[in-house]
């Protein structure tokens, strides 16, 4: 069944963003150049083909420790920075001197999680991508670590694959994993633990996968890479994840005759571009819990949400903010652009919208949440 689905997918993936974590291109010594070059080798054949090859890369702390001769990964957030900072000359000139080799041209592009939620600079990022591929330049992007502080703690770039592919449209997120696939447990733990070939319900796995194994080098797991290829299912983007440190794995993906790693099929409801944008994109700045009433019709009826199901306001967010929906029993269940602030929202929970202006002397909208501002999660 997998070579079926794979024949549909690869047929009609011309743009890909590949995945490539630290745990990869590292080992406890550091860099392992070597592979590096392997797999670049791969990507050069891929681009010939025709395709649209970005790189999502982690390794610039690795690059650093190397660098500096540290075996530890450090613990600080201001350490990692300057380790990045070091590494990420080193991780480029490899990437440079390794694509130079087959006559490809290479670009740096390096991103934090609030370039991509401020709107203006999220479509100046997609421009910028734009012209790199029609110049058939191949992106290597990674976090900009010397500036990032959050977003240094979490995925390995993981969850940035799957924000950069559905910047671009891909029509590919592959991701290179230390392990075969997606089991249904985690192989290092159970010898019996069984790959999984074909995901067709990213969400339905989503909570078995709770393995997160660690490298001294990457901060990702599986249950990362599990989320980024949720983050790109709903956006109608199929996701491969299979080993990276497999030669020839690359090619064998494409391979219309192989089986290999774990294809994760789209979401059939595809998020728009814009709410997807809100889900994951934006960090929510605050939280409202809703009654059981607003809950049924936010869910089963696709309504806007109004004041009068708001039962609580947490946190101290602005008008246009994205805030997460609870439940009455604290699950989160939806984000959406708020058209109140924290503050002025308090005055209002619970009335009915004829009563709005009454409250404040003024109704800008009928709607706290409305519905084309809503994603449901």
């Amino acid at each position: 069944m997998q070579r079926d689905y794979k024949k549909a997918i690869l047929r009609r993936a011309r743009r890909v963003v590949v995945k490539i974590g630290s745990q990869i291109l590292s080992s406890s010594t550091g860099i392992e150049e070597a592979r590096l070059e392997a797999l670049v080798s791969d990507l050069a054949a891929l681009h010939d083909q025709g395709k649209e090859i970005v790189v999502v890369s982690s390794g610039a702390v690795a690059a650093g420790m190397t660098r500096l001769g540290r075996r530890e990964r450090p613990q600080s957030i201001p350490e990692k920075q300057a380790l990045a900072a070091v590494g990420q000359i080193r991780l480029m000139a490899l990437y440079e001197r390794a694509f130079g080799k087959f006559t490809k041209n290479v670009a740096q592009v390096l991103l934090t999680h609030e370039d991509l939620a401020n709107r203006q600079r999220y479509l100046n990022a997609k421009h910028t991508f734009q012209m790199l591929l029609a110049s058939s330049i191949i992106s290597i992007v990674n976090e900009n670590d010397t500036v990032a502080v959050e977003e240094m703690k979490f995925g390995d770039n993981d969850h940035l694959s799957a924000l950069v592919a559905t910047l671009l449209e891909a029509d590919l997120l592959l991701i290179l994993s230390d392990v075969a696939g997606v089991y249904d447990r985690d192989p290092r733990l159970d010898s019996d633990a069984v790959l999984l070939p074909l995901i067709q319900d990213i969400k339905d796995i989503k909570s078995k996968v709770i393995g997160s194994s660690r490298s001294v080098f990457g901060t990702g797991g599986m249950a990362t890479k599990i989320a980024a290829a949720e983050e790109a299912a709903v956006a109608g983007i199929p996701t491969v994840i299979t080993s990276g440190l497999t030669a020839g794995s690359i090619p064998r993906v494409f391979d219309l005759k192989e089986e290999i790693g774990t294809i994760i099929l789209p979401d059939s409801n595809r998020l728009t571009n814009r709410k997807h944008w809100i889900a994951f994109n934006l960090k929510p700045a605050g939280e409202v819990v809703v009654d059981s009433g607003a809950h049924e019709a936010l869910v089963r009826k696709k309504t806007s949400l109004l004041p009068s199901g708001v039962r609580e306001v947490r946190g101290s967010f602005g008008v246009g903010e994205c805030v997460r929906c609870l439940d009455l029993d604290g699950r989160g269940f939806a984000r959406g652009l708020i058209n109140y602030s924290a503050l002025v929202l308090n005055q209002i929970k619970g009335l009915h919208t004829s009563r709005i202006e009454q409250a404040l002397g003024y109704k800008p909208f009928d709607e706290i949440i409305h519905r084309d501002d809503l994603v449901l999660l």
